[in-house]
């Protein structure tokens, strides 16, 4: 299963979010350490914020902090949160796709039980066990495909 870069980006400043859990960062700061838009960035941080999983707040000691601790938001309801408009295959849209194989497809239960794998395994990591603490000149090793 491929997640989309804006689930990607979103797990992101989760993680960033848990390492400093005291400190407020901005979406700037965020952007410029994972070498991000900032513009696509404001938009994956406006579905967090929809989510309950961050917060904001304006001004000089202002920036996005967690909204609740990060040992208690999984990966998985991240994950379910922001893909919620993909679907794996056609059939899986809320609509029903378009597909001719129906109603006698054999693919779609095998995909399903995969996916629940998939999210089921995420549901065992919180954001905590990915925080991301900074740390080098390099920058962050976390890497998109």
């Amino acid at each position: 299963m491929r997640l989309a870069s804006f689930t990607d980006y979103g797990l992101r400043v989760l993680m960033r979010l848990a390492g400093t859990p005291d400190e407020a960062v901005s979406t700037g700061q965020i952007a410029d350490e994972f070498e991000i838009s900032q513009h696509h960035l404001a938009k994956v941080v406006r579905d967090l914020g929809r989510g309950g999983f961050v917060s904001s707040r304006r001004g000089r000691s202002g920036g996005l902090q967690l909204t609740r601790p990060a040992q208690t938001i999984t990966l998985g309801e991240v994950v379910r949160h922001l893909e919620q408009r993909f679907a794996i295959v056609e059939c899986f849209r809320e609509d029903g796709g378009s597909c001719v194989l129906r109603p006698r497809c054999q693919l779609k239960p095998r995909l399903a039980a995969a996916r629940n794998a998939f999210m089921s395994e995420l549901d065992r990591s919180t954001v905590a066990d990915c925080a991301w603490h900074g740390g080098g000149s390099d920058g962050p090793e976390i890497a998109a495909e």
